[in-house]
């Protein structure tokens, strides 16, 4: 292969970890579309969505390397792998991840990986976001996390002074052998927190029932978003109580974002009706 677009000498190259956010393309940093349209091949997960790998220049080369439950297009060795071969070539080298590559992801294991074979890993993480929802109560600057982007988009502050003075952000799911996630319930069961549950489908029947259980009140406001911020955006809003029943009628499947929090209840979405306990939303 000819090393780079230019065709010149081959020499050591670059990878770049870049966070897609969740998945809005708009919601990318201008460096991140630069680095995406520059590269010379492009590593990319299931989560990433086809709106941002439309930003690909025409003569770069994709490769799918996603997993879901049970199967893995490639194991994370592989992906080492061919991180480094095709940097080691000299290609300018992007691998696309879903949200944030550093949060609840193997992002860190990649750039450990390629660091000790020395090759230089620059790190593109999902945007900041500035968000102004001409909407009372509703006006909020936040960082971070797919959870950011999702959240803005449905007027939900991840914080709010006198409602939720810190937001913690859990995953749902674990490596075999790792901490049972339901553990940290006890810790997250906080009423003037927002908790933020990533790959949480399976086991937020579990996780509700703990939070309950350690004093997070039953009727406290939630939210499940499925694809947020793109076109096949779905969101359930409910009560905790109500949540998992509500979200298996709706039939959400992965991603979905889950937030628990009063902050839910300031979206202007939220079903104020006693006699509207819950509701669905499709994106049009």
């Amino acid at each position: 292969m000819s090393c780079g677009k230019d065709g010149g000498k081959c020499g050591p190259g670059n990878v770049f970890l870049v966070g897609t956010g969740p998945g809005d393309p708009e919601l990318l940093t201008l460096k991140a579309v630069r680095v995406i349209q520059k590269a010379d091949l492009l590593l990319y997960d299931r989560l990433v969505s086809n709106d941002v790998l439309d930003l690909v220049g025409p003569d770069a080369r994709l490769l799918y390397v996603g997993k879901t439950a049970g199967y893995h297009s490639r194991t994370q060795e592989e992906i080492h792998e061919l991180l480094l071969s095709f940097a080691e070539a000299g290609a300018t080298v992007v691998r696309l991840k879903g949200g944030d590559p550093l949060v609840f992801g193997r992002g860190g294991e990649e750039m450990d990986f390629l660091q000790q074979q020395r090759i230089q890993v620059k790190v593109i993480p999902e945007k900041s976001l500035n968000v102004d929802c001409n909407l009372p109560l509703i006006s909020v600057s936040v960082t971070g996390t797919a959870a950011s982007g999702i959240a803005a988009e449905l007027g939900i502050p991840l914080t709010h002074r006198g409602v939720a003075n810190s937001v913690r952000f859990l995953t749902g799911h674990s490596r075999k052998g790792g901490t049972d996630p339901l553990f940290v319930a006890e810790n997250a069961a906080d009423p003037d927190s927002t908790l933020v549950v990533y790959m949480g489908l399976a086991t937020l029947p579990s996780l509700a029932l703990k939070l309950m259980h350690h004093g997070l009140p039953a009727d406290t406001p939630a939210a499940a978003v499925e694809r947020g911020t793109t076109p096949q955006q779905r969101v359930v809003f409910a009560e905790l109580k109500d949540l998992a029943d509500e979200i298996a009628s709706a039939e959400l499947v992965s991603p979905t974002l889950i937030v628990i929090g009063k902050v839910v209840a300031l979206s202007p979405f939220w079903p104020h009706s006693s006699k509207e306990a819950s509701c669905f939303l499709e994106a049009v």
